[in-house]
């Protein structure tokens, strides 16, 4: 058995140049799928921007008991978007190393927006594998969320346990995944070098104060959201449907950002539409 306990939060890689599309997408030598070993029990994906130009990155963990697969990305078609080929093979590789005699697959979300959830038909048919629907009904009783949004609930993979944090405002059922063996602060659409789109001002400005306190008391060693969509000049993103991006920022985030974002909120309260904050950029789309 693997102790996921000792010296948590482990470190990981994140020395990793991700692929940012291709000047001609119909061209593109990448594969459709990027994957990024962060750990021995810890892979990073992102969907090829040539694929789709949302390209949203996905998280595969593994625990003594079964592996998480968070978001299953933008496209649907395994032929375009070969995501189930993709963790089969990634699963069965961890599989050799640390031999299972039945190993089953959660498939949740970081929140229910089409990007996210797109290829979740491709593991309907998976044996061992259980799809969490993103609606906050099934995404409430699945992670044992009771009087959402207030409490923080978890998931055990078999030793190593994620916290579970209620995180609705970008969208009603979103949450936020702490992994405690790596520290990783799993934020999907809530906060990531881009663009914060959000619905419930009100809602998400609780989540962040949600997640401060959170981070006040626990290690994080690494915020990392779903997209990529800052160039590296602070304040100026990318246009949206942008399927090549050279000059992008790496990926990870601090908790830093999440005191810059809670300021950047009160800055803005009386505001609408849109406003670059450096690192990323608030939408209000109320």
């Amino acid at each position: 058995m693997i102790d996921f306990l000792r010296g948590a939060p482990v470190s990981g890689s994140l020395d990793v140049i991700w692929h940012a599309g291709w000047p001609s997408p119909k061209h593109d030598p990448a594969p459709e799928i990027q994957v990024h070993a962060y750990s021995e029990h810890t892979v990073l994906l992102r969907q090829n921007k040539s694929v789709h130009y949302e390209a949203p990155f996905l998280f595969l963990l593994f625990g003594n008991d079964r592996a998480l697969l968070l978001d299953t990305g933008a496209s649907a078609d395994p032929a375009h978007f070969p995501l189930r080929e993709t963790v089969d093979r990634l699963v069965a590789d961890w599989l050799e190393r640390h031999p299972r005699p039945a190993y089953p697959l959660l498939v949740a979300h970081t929140h229910g927006h089409g990007d996210h959830t797109a290829a979740d038909p491709q593991f309907a048919d998976r044996p061992l594998t259980t799809v969490v629907s993103p609606g906050l009904e099934e995404v409430t009783a699945a992670f044992g969320l009771t009087d959402w949004p207030h409490r923080t609930g978890a998931l055990d993979l078999g030793g190593r346990v994620l916290d579970v944090i209620p995180g609705p405002g970008h969208q009603r059922a979103a949450v936020v995944f702490h992994d405690r063996h790596t520290g990783l602060l799993l934020t999907g659409d809530s906060l990531y070098p881009g663009r914060l789109y959000i619905e419930d001002r009100t809602a998400y400005s609780a989540t962040v104060d949600r997640l401060l306190d959170f981070c006040a008391t626990r290690p994080v060693r690494h915020v990392l959201g779903c997209h990529i969509e800052m160039t590296t000049t602070a304040g100026e993103d990318y246009p949206r449907g942008t399927t090549y991006q050279p000059d992008e920022p790496p990926l990870q985030l601090t908790t830093g950002h999440l005191r810059t974002l809670r300021n950047a909120l009160d800055e803005t309260a009386d505001r609408h539409g849109t406003h670059p904050c450096g690192e990323f950029v608030l939408v209000y789309q109320d």
